[in-house]
């Protein structure tokens, strides 16, 4: 059985542009798109009188009418997709943590109708893209990025621990796409370690953050470029802190991926530093790609 494309909604307009996306992301890859809208009405409308009276909770209503308005969008986008909808009584967080068991990926937007309008990521989406199984994407970022203007898919080389599924993750989505792949490790010679250093000491200390980075990158990227021989990619070695560095590219780029590890033991959020900045800040689409350990 294919896997889903899964696509949390809620009728805001960041929502709309996460299922314009995602019906793209579907019909690149060939799968079948579930759109959820999941929300606890019960929990408010269960003790009124009207639940008696044989009349449906407005609520319930409501739920449905937004999946159903996300079906009828999508369809409307890319007629050939498959997409269906589903309003479920269910807290949002553990519904989508619950659909990505069994998913492509799970789709988000970057904020909910119930965040204010100045804040940077949702809640909803941050704690989905730290706990799920699946890879996550949060659309987010100009049109051009979203419609995938440039060619481009970024991959973040962090931890090796952590990068052979973002790679494999970002080879796919670049050769769904046509498009390139620009993997990128970044280095930073600590300052203390200057301290004090001559000249040539100084450029030898250099050296070797660098060489340590083209090293990792190497480390990461040689199989699968392999695997992907069809699909260009460019090994970028950045001098210059992590989050910067793949803020500026994100500017250029239809879809940044980053790689994320789950821990069997621990259940809190699972999200470094980079991830958090690149979720509240990035230009284009983020995917966290979870490698489980």
């Amino acid at each position: 059985m294919s896997l889903s494309l899964v696509v949390g909604v809620d009728g805001s307009e960041s929502c709309l542009q996460a299922v314009d996306w995602a019906v793209d992301e579907a019909a690149r890859h060939g799968l079948p798109l579930r759109l959820v809208y999941a929300s606890r009405w019960e929990r408010y409308e269960g003790g009124l009188p009207f639940f008696d009276s044989g009349r449906r909770p407005s609520g319930e209503i409501l739920a449905e009418r937004i999946a159903a308005s996300a079906t009828e969008r999508a369809t409307l986008r890319n007629p050939d997709v498959n997409a269906c909808g589903e309003a479920l009584a269910e807290d949002t967080v553990t519904a989508l943590l619950a659909e990505s068991r069994e998913a492509f990926a799970v789709v988000t937007g970057s904020h909910g109708r119930g965040e204010l309008a100045g804040s940077l990521l949702g809640s909803v989406s941050l704690t989905v893209a730290a706990r799920a199984v699946c890879p996550v994407v949060v659309v987010r970022g100009g049109e051009q990025n979203r419609e995938g203007a440039f060619g481009r898919v970024v991959l973040a080389v962090g931890d090796p621990a952590e990068g052979s599924a973002a790679a494999r993750f970002a080879f796919r989505e670049a050769r769904a796409r046509n498009a390139e792949v620009q993997a990128v490790r970044t280095w930073l010679c600590p300052a203390e370690r200057h301290a004090g250093q001559t000249l040539f000491a100084h450029e030898a200390t250099t050296l070797l953050y660098e060489e340590e980075a083209t090293s990792i990158l190497d480390e990461v990227l040689d199989q699968v470029e392999r695997q992907h021989h069809e699909t260009t990619c460019h090994r970028d070695v950045v001098e210059g802190r992590a989050h910067r560095v793949l803020l500026d590219m994100s500017e250029r780029a239809d879809l940044l991926v980053v790689g994320a590890l789950r821990r069997p033991d621990h259940t809190g959020l699972q999200l470094g530093r980079v991830s958090h900045a690149v979720l509240h800040h990035c230009a284009c689409p983020v995917a966290v790609v979870p490698e489980h350990l």
